[in-house]
């Protein structure tokens, strides 16, 4: 005989619709696979940024997919500096050639402002996503999720700035009772600037020219994002919120650029030229004492993924078991770049395309993604920080992922404007002429000057709204 209870929970089930019985018995990953089983045959397209990044969708969860659902992914490969200009044509003409997108979320409100990104709210819904959303670490989930109230992308990378210093020196019984006698202090990762230098310019004394106290990537575009968190760190603002007026020329942005400038003396020769791979090179082979960049390094470092073909271009490393990780002077690094997964708004596939993009993302898929040693996506979840898989992968794992979880939750958002691409650009810029000899205040005028260029071909007025609504963000300012 039926009772009541088991009539109740009869009729519970019968309301739900499919989709939400399918979500309450499965975890995202498998949501998505079941309901893209009937796109079966057809192929998405996605766009992704050039190189070792698109090793992940071509070797690993393309094909993945493709097996799990039948569904064939076409992986567009595209340079960083041109993934925004070829995102907006393809909106703009119609063609709808890209289904799924990566997107750097300092890009989103222009791209949302043009109408070429798809919310994905309803999707979200249907297909039972929002609670692992959660788990998406709050840096990443609170800042380069929406625009307004509707979601967007999926924090897909978790890009931040982190310090790597040689722990064979830092701990050498020696440097540390000589460092402790000059300066008064111990020899330890640097609590801001004015020790990162005095640090950097002790160990050169000390032992260059076979290793030198630091080394950065200066060539462009990548040393903007450490000029904007070093900016902001040191008291900067981008623009007077009323005018909309930059004042990346006051006097605190001039002080940035002579002290960037005058770090390089204790650097190696010619690192004015310096490449993201230079930096790594010379890092991995123990020519430089501190160095900042994104995580990778640290996995790097440690000679992860070493047998990797794809990765033949790594330099072999000297300093495996050598390497410490830490929170950048002052403590708020920069949150540099990143990537969300969006679904274009011209697409033909959308429902196809974000379920592909919600299984890539999910805690499943992401923590196998995030644990492939050939491809540059780095942790970005709660769980991705605790897994024991990957604080297994080398005995300093822990501590690294420690290092990047705190560095996450400190981290410091990209200026993030319309035409966000033309300031970044500006920035560069300016760098490139800082590093190759131009005077400091001449740097920060010319640049000022062109932000305020940029400013006025977009309206102040707009740019005002935009400004002060990323202004507000706890990341924005320290």
């Amino acid at each position: 005989m039926i009772n009541r209870r088991q009539l109740m929970l009869g009729a519970s089930l019968l309301a739900l619709t499919p989709s939400m019985a399918l979500a309450q018995a499965k975890n995202a990953a498998e949501v998505a696979v079941e309901a893209a089983k009937k796109f079966a045959g057809t192929e998405i397209s996605i766009v992704w940024e050039a190189g070792l990044q698109s090793l992940d969708p071509l070797n690993y969860s393309g094909p993945k997919w493709e097996k799990l659902t039948g569904i064939k992914v076409k992986v567009v490969e595209v340079p960083t500096d041109q993934m925004f200009t070829k995102i907006m044509q393809d909106f703009r003409s119609g063609a709808g050639a890209y289904d799924a997108l990566n997107v750097i979320p300092s890009w989103m409100p222009d791209l949302v402002k043009a109408g070429a990104l798809e919310p994905l709210d309803a999707m979200v819904d249907q297909f039972g996503y929002r609670d692992e959303l959660q788990d998406i670490a709050a840096a990443y989930r609170d800042n380069q999720m929406k625009v307004g109230d509707k979601i967007y992308g999926f924090p897909d990378d978790g890009d931040v700035m982190l310090l790597y210093y040689r722990k064979d020196i830092f701990e050498d019984p020696k440097m540390m009772e000589e460092f402790k006698a000059k300066h008064g202090y111990d020899l330890a990762p640097p609590k801001d600037w004015k020790q990162f230098s005095e640090i950097g310019q002790f160990i050169t004394d000390k032992m260059a020219p076979k290793t030198y106290g630091a080394g950065f990537f200066r060539a462009a575009p990548y040393p903007q994002y450490m000029y904007q968190e070093r900016f902001r760190m040191e008291g900067g603002k981008f623009f007077d919120a009323e005018t909309m007026k930059s004042t990346v020329n006051s006097d605190v942005g001039v002080k940035v650029l002579q002290d960037m400038l005058a770090d390089n003396k204790f650097m190696p020769p010619g690192v004015e030229q310096w490449n993201f791979v230079d930096n790594l090179a010379n890092f991995l082979q123990g020519a430089t004492a501190m160095t900042i960049s994104w995580p990778p390094y640290g996995r790097w470092a440690a000679g992860y993924g070493s047998g990797e073909e794809a990765l033949n271009w790594v330099p072999k490393t000297q300093v495996a078991g050598k390497v410490g990780y830490s929170i950048n002077p002052l403590g708020r690094p920069e949150l540099g770049v990143g990537f969300a997964l969006s679904v274009s708004s011209a697409s033909k596939n959308k429902e196809a395309a974000y379920l592909f993009i919600q299984w890539l993302n999910s805690k499943q898929t992401s923590l196998e993604r995030v644990q492939l040693p050939y491809t540059l996506r780095d942790p970005f979840r709660t769980s991705h920080y605790e897994s024991a898989e990957y604080r297994k992968l080398w005995p300093d794992a822990g501590a690294y992922l420690d290092t990047i979880k705190l560095s996450g939750e400190k981290g410091l958002l990209d200026l993030s404007m319309l035409q966000q691409d033309k300031y970044d650009e500006a920035m560069s810029k300016a760098l490139s002429s800082l590093f190759a000899g131009t005077d400091p205040k001449a740097v920060a005028d010319e640049m000022a000057a062109q932000f305020d260029a940029i400013t006025e071909k977009v309206g102040a007025d707009k740019q005002k709204e935009i400004y002060q609504a990323w202004a507000a963000k706890p990341g924005a300012y320290p």
